[in-house]
């Protein structure tokens, strides 16, 4: 039988073979460190962008309003401050984007202060956040402040991402979480001057302390994430819950979620929060001008129609749902190789899930922000499994090598 001989190797090929040979060898050698290294790098630059490029959007007003209330006891006189006060921390094109829609809700909370202020107690249940703010306006500008905790929190977020991975030996898939950071929106939560990515870092170093077995830790940035956006109540509640279905221990976890369920009610009727269904009809059916003695009659229609557009939207317009699929879809494959979650990330990776689920039911609004919390943990969890399995990989390439003899043809 006639064979053809091979055809000889173009130079170019040897070399481009050599250099991916030297760059696989380098980087099993130090993947560590360059893991890190490049994270870090990611995250330096989120945080750059945060500050040289903020995001002007038109909840900065209600928030910089709910921080100097004690100062502005008037509904006029805090409308101006507000106002006033974007107006000078923005460019002009911005401020006229937040103040100008051609006579629709933004041009129309411009010239009432009744109404912008009727809309204040859905923003001041962010108790914390507001404080936060309030502090640090005394000493800088407030939309600077508002930017000063968009870097800290992402550099926090950040820290947290490389601690963990660091503890379970898995700081060469560093890379791979920016790039599901990066999928997730990240970029977007740092430059929005919002407490989004704040409470995000808080709920991420409460859960990291949660699988060290820190209980105290865990109770207290648990209830700090909760103080700075109250939603995350859902999530500790859908926690707590699991933990007691499956007898886990972790007292910590279930101390912040008593003290949230307890602030909750506490801070909802002290803040004057519209209350539930006037909340979900503002944001997700139709804005209402103002908010003072709202109290639309429920609707399992208009509930179900505001599911529907919502859930459409989330899954066109958001990454927050293919990024949910891309984790379970991680889990399921590291536990058909063999490499399974314990039991106490297991809970957690499952109440990260039904959670986002939750929330979303609870309160049916697209955006990713919303469910960002949820992104990032279930595969900060993986890294386990999934390093066990590189390694494993690694052995059984290693084994087929050492059994080949030289000489032998195939």
């Amino acid at each position: 039988m006639l064979t053809r001989s091979p055809v000889p190797q173009h130079p170019l090929d040897r070399l481009v073979g050599t250099g991916l040979a030297w760059g696989e060898g380098t980087y099993a050698r130090l993947a560590a460190p360059i893991g890190a290294a490049a994270f870090a790098l990611y995250i330096l630059l989120t945080a750059f962008t945060a500050w040289v490029m903020p995001d002007a959007n038109w909840d900065m007003l209600p928030y910089l309003a709910i921080s100097e209330e004690g100062t502005y006891p008037d509904a006029q006189a805090l409308h101006d401050y507000a106002y006033n006060t974007v107006k000078a921390g923005v460019s002009a094109g911005d401020y006229k984007a937040l103040t100008d829609d051609g006579g629709g809700f933004r041009s129309h909370m411009a010239e009432n202060a009744a109404d912008f202020h009727s809309l204040l107690g859905m923003y001041r249940i962010k108790f914390l956040y507001a404080e936060i703010l309030s502090t640090m306006s005394s000493v800088m500008s407030p939309v600077e402040a508002m930017r000063l905790v968009s870097v800290v929190s992402v550099l926090l977020f950040g820290a947290v991402v490389l601690l963990w991975l660091r503890s379970e030996q898995a700081l060469a898939l560093a890379p791979v979480l920016g790039a599901v950071m990066i999928m997730a929106d990240f970029g977007d939560a740092a430059r929005a001057s919002t407490p989004d990515l704040l409470g995000s870092a808080l709920l991420l170093g409460g859960l990291y302390a949660y699988v060290r077995g820190r209980e105290a830790a865990t109770a207290i940035l648990l209830f700090l994430a909760f103080m700075v956006r109250p939603d995350n109540i859902v999530f500790l509640a859908v926690f707590a819950v699991l933990l007691v279905a499956f007898r886990q221990k972790a007292w910590g976890a279930l101390a912040g979620f008593a003290a949230s369920f307890i602030a909750y009610f506490a801070i909802s009727h002290w803040a004057h929060h519209p209350g539930w269904w006037p909340h979900l009809w503002f944001s997700s059916i139709e804005q209402h001008y103002n908010m003072d003695g709202f109290e639309p009659p429920f609707s399992v229609a208009a509930y179900l129609r505001a599911f529907a557009t919502s859930l459409l939207r989330a899954v066109n317009l958001n990454s927050w749902v293919g990024v949910s699929v891309l984790a379970l879809a991680g889990w399921y494959m590291a536990g058909r190789a063999g490499f399974r979650l314990d039991r106490r990330a297991g809970i957690l990776f499952a109440a990260l899930v039904l959670g986002a689920l939750a929330k979303f039911t609870v309160f049916p609004i697209h955006d990713t922000r919303i469910y960002f919390p949820h992104l990032i943990p279930p595969f900060l969890l993986l890294a386990t499994p999934f390093m066990a399995l590189w390694s494993a990989v690694g052995r059984d390439r290693h084994r087929a090598a050492s059994n080949v003899i030289p000489g032998d043809k195939p």
